[in-house]
């Protein structure tokens, strides 16, 4: 019992809400409906996607926050490449690449948003679709304006329970 208890893994509390931001960047919609590439880089986008709202959100609240939820992402990152057989000398160079478009993603899709609908359609096309003209990029960036309206009106304590809604 002791023994249980000095190794037991203390619960990451953004492992549930990152577990709910993946669960709904797997609707199948993204990819039947909208295009959305069903590779690893669009679903990488995708969750990126979704966590750039959900970080978008917790704006405001405690850094720590926010900082956990990214630094599980990339744990979580850094799993899948080794799962999917990435060699150890190469894993920490392929997961810098997607600091540097998860990043660059979060700028962008802020900036978009302030901006309106044609830069967050041009955004969408340029990081979802790889900058392939695609029919559906409207509905993708109608659908993120969307979600973004639903996150704010849902409490914070709701949302770090994993308890949130993108629509």
């Amino acid at each position: 019992m002791i023994l249980q208890r000095l190794f037991a893994r203390k619960p990451n509390p953004a492992a549930a809400l990152y577990d709910a931001i993946v669960a709904a960047a797997r609707q199948p919609r993204f990819f039947a409906e909208w295009g959305v590439p069903d590779t690893v880089d669009g679903r990488f986008d995708v969750i990126v996607l979704h966590l750039f709202l959900v970080l978008d959100r917790l704006k405001g609240e405690p850094a720590e926050i926010r900082q956990k939820l990214i630094d599980y992402f990339f744990s979580d990152m850094d799993n899948s490449l080794r799962e999917m057989g990435v060699g150890d000398v190469s894993v920490g160079k392929k997961v810098r690449k997607m600091a540097e478009a998860f990043y660059g993603r979060l700028t962008a899709y802020s900036t978009a948003l302030r901006e309106g609908e044609v830069a967050l359609v041009a955004s969408i096309e340029r990081n979802v679709y790889a900058g392939e003209k695609n029919v559906s990029t409207v509905a993708l960036a109608h659908w993120v304006v969307l979600a973004h309206t639903a996150l704010s009106t849902q409490p914070v304590e709701n949302i770090l329970l994993a308890n949130l809604k993108f629509e």
